[in-house]
């Protein structure tokens, strides 16, 4: 037995040896990338294009939580994706899972904080260059869209320059650089409605954020309703009645009252995280959200504290177990598919 393990633990070593001086030669570096570079072809992302489906590509605010970007959810309907809010990180996510970029129809905000808006660039970047798409990115959103679609265009506007330059009409062309804004005016809610989709808008309760905006989304039949940021809000109980799926941003207060205590010393973050307290929900009352609209499941997003570990996440969903039980926490990567002619709700995940 001795005789054999020694003689496994010298072919190991043999075997290390061998690998570490291999991948010293530049040949064998070579071929090594080369399989690596093939092996990144293609999309990794499996949304199902025959269904209704999102896939959470931010799940936090913006108090940092690692391994989670800031606020983003994508929707596919049927093969047409829509990305709601893109906030740090999100874009880089939307990379990483191999998005089709081509797919991509039009971004929508719920609302101008940074959080919901600062990876607009990047996602621009994937939209237009070496794309199939004929048109600058088209951007809904509350009044002022136009402000931040415009100061994007205009921070950027050297960038679009060099990258047509040097590329040319076929990879980036000049034309299709930059965004198409649309204000969204809440006497004609129904955003987009094509393709067996319709989207609508509605307000919500972020003040002084006004208007602040949520969304649902029908497609054949099924259904996906985005919260956007927002108190307790009988509005987003109403445009949410019935649906499929609420994905629901959440605060948990009780774990904040807990920061104020051990960031007594910062008095300007403790200030930021009272002033916040105002104008979020907490999970319990987005538990009752969902019960009182009749949605089938509620997954939290845009989770202030984002939990960090098991025992965090407990604290964070204290007493929503109470309230209800077909609900579930998200992280970068959660996705729900909705498929057609089925009441079925499928939860999985994109590693």
């Amino acid at each position: 037995m001795m005789k054999l393990l020694k003689y496994i633990l010298i072919v190991a070593v043999i075997g290390i040896i061998l690998v570490s001086v291999l991948t010293r030669v530049p040949d064998v570096q070579d071929r090594l990338m080369f399989r690596f570079v093939q092996t990144l072809g293609g999309t990794t992302a499996d949304l199902n294009d025959n269904s209704l489906s999102a896939v959470v590509c931010g799940s936090r605010s913006p108090l940092p939580s690692p391994g989670r970007a800031q606020t983003c959810v994508l929707v596919n309907a049927g093969g047409n994706y829509y990305v709601v809010d893109i906030g740090d990180g999100s874009a880089v996510n939307l990379n990483n899972w191999r998005i089709d970029a081509n797919k991509i129809r039009a971004t929508l905000l719920t609302h101008l904080h940074s959080d919901h808006i600062s990876d607009l660039a990047d996602l621009h970047l994937m939209t237009w260059i070496n794309t199939s798409h004929s048109k600058p990115m088209d951007v809904y959103g509350p009044a002022g869209v136009e402000l931040v679609t415009q100061g994007f265009e205009d921070a950027y506007q050297l960038d679009y320059q060099y990258r047509h330059e040097h590329h040319g009409d076929e990879i980036a062309p000049k034309d299709i650089a930059g965004f198409n804004p649309f204000p969204i005016d809440l006497s004609n809610p129904v955003i987009i409605d094509e393709d067996g989709l319709k989207v609508t808008a509605f307000k919500v309760t972020h003040d002084p954020i006004v208007p602040a905006l949520g969304f649902r989304f029908d497609y054949k039949g099924r259904s996906i309703v985005i919260s956007g940021d927002t108190i307790y809000d009988e509005n987003l109980i109403k445009h949410a009645k019935d649906a499929d799926v609420l994905f629901h941003e959440a605060q948990a207060n009780h774990q904040l009252d807990i920061m104020r205590k051990a960031l007594a010393n910062n008095e300007g973050l403790v200030t930021i995280l009272n002033d916040i307290e105002t104008y979020h929900t907490t999970p319990v009352e987005a538990a009752k959200v969902a019960n009182l609209a009749n949605v089938d499941h509620l997954f939290f997003y845009h989770l202030t504290p984002a939990p960090r570990n098991n025992l965090t996440e407990r604290m964070f969903f204290r007493g929503v177990n109470d309230i209800r039980k077909e609900w579930s926490s998200t992280k970068d990567g959660t996705m729900v598919v909705l498929p057609l002619d089925s009441d079925e709700i499928i939860v999985t995940e994109i590693n």
